[in-house]
């Protein structure tokens, strides 16, 4: 591979910027990854994953593995290849770039391929998996679970300041929805107002007391979404609120007081969970807490895991998201020198 120009990350983070891929409209994403590897030498495979029936996107989407023809990689390289939205056009300045996906995570796909490339050349077994759906459901990294390369770690890519995470925080999805029954609003005694019900029990919720894991922190709430009833005039015959609390533990305490919560007063319908996890340590690197959700808990299958890449967490899902250049080149060493440690 020797003959082979040095891949440059921040035009190839430009290239997969200027392709809008939110989540469920990840096939144009999917085809250039997937031709630009193959043209890059790699041994591409490309895996269809299902629209899901709430899906808004109605086109094809995949997986993306690049790997070396009858080689079993001892390392992975991963991250996901979906957006939030809106799309945000890629601009730059001298010192760092911006737009949808710059740093969660298209400039991570950039800097983990610079990496591999480096690896590949030096003669360690590498590959990379690039996945749809991390933003929804990881409905790609459950489909790539089931289709492993063996390889003994995984490196997954999310933006952590190039700071290795010593665990990421779950997820837990609620939907809360609560009936009753609907009358004019001058005669409240004829009805039941849902919305009544609802907002005593997201008042509960907001004062419970979550689950705590020392070295780690808290466990949050957040009532994401409330939608019920149709007029002033009306008295509400049925509510809902999407909840989502990020886990430290065992999901099981939280779940019963979500249900304690919710009383008679709502239905209480658990429809996510991504389980927390603690992560590998690699000496000499600096360290972090992910008060996130990723991927990493559905790619059980793809070895051991560890969580790094460029960029701020707290820009990402922003209109102001961005990533510093240096910090982008910067990346790339540290894959290659946390690789090169680990396959030591």
């Amino acid at each position: 591979m020797s003959d082979r120009l040095p891949l440059d990350p921040i035009r190839f983070t430009q290239q997969l910027c200027e392709i809008e891929s939110i989540t469920y409209h990840e096939g144009a994403v999917g085809e250039f990854l997937a031709s630009f590897l193959a043209g890059r030498g790699w041994a591409v495979e490309k895996t269809p994953v299902p629209q899901p029936p709430e899906s808004v996107g109605d086109g094809s989407r995949w997986n993306v593995y690049a790997g070396v023809t009858g080689q079993t990689p001892d390392l992975v390289f991963s991250t996901h290849m979906d957006t939030v939205p809106p799309f945000i056009p890629f601009f730059e300045d001298a010192e760092f770039i911006y737009g949808r996906g710059v740093c969660d995570a298209k400039g991570i796909i950039a800097a983990q391929t610079a990496a591999a490339e480096i690896l590949r050349a030096d003669g360690f077994r590498v590959g990379l998996l690039f996945v749809s759906g991390e933003e929804r459901d990881s409905a790609g990294a459950k489909a790539a679970n089931l289709t492993s390369k063996g390889s003994r770690f995984l490196i997954n890519g999310e933006p952590t300041d190039n700071r290795l995470a010593l665990a990421s925080k779950g997820a837990l999805r609620a939907v809360f929805r609560a009936k009753g029954k609907m009358a004019h609003s001058a005669y409240p005694e004829l009805g039941d107002s849902a919305v009544h019900k609802l907002v005593e029990v997201l008042a509960r919720l907001l004062a419970l007391k979550l689950p705590v894991t020392e070295d780690v922190g808290p466990s949050t709430l957040n009532i994401g979404q409330v939608h019920g009833g149709y007029a002033p005039n009306v008295i509400a015959d049925k509510a809902e609120a999407q909840v989502l609390v990020r886990l430290v533990g065992d999901s099981a305490p939280v779940r019963a007081a979500l249900m304690d919560a919710a009383g008679e007063l709502a239905e209480v319908d658990f429809t996510l969970e991504i389980p927390f996890a603690r992560l590998r340590a690699v000496p000499g690197l600096p360290t972090m807490i992910a008060k996130f959700t990723t991927d990493i808990p559905q790619l059980s299958n793809w070895g051991e895991p560890l969580l790094l890449g460029p960029g701020s967490i707290h820009v990402a899902h922003t209109p102001h998201e961005k990533l510093a250049k240096k910090e982008l080149l910067e990346a790339v060493e540290l894959y290659v020198k946390v690789g090169k440690q680990l396959l030591a």
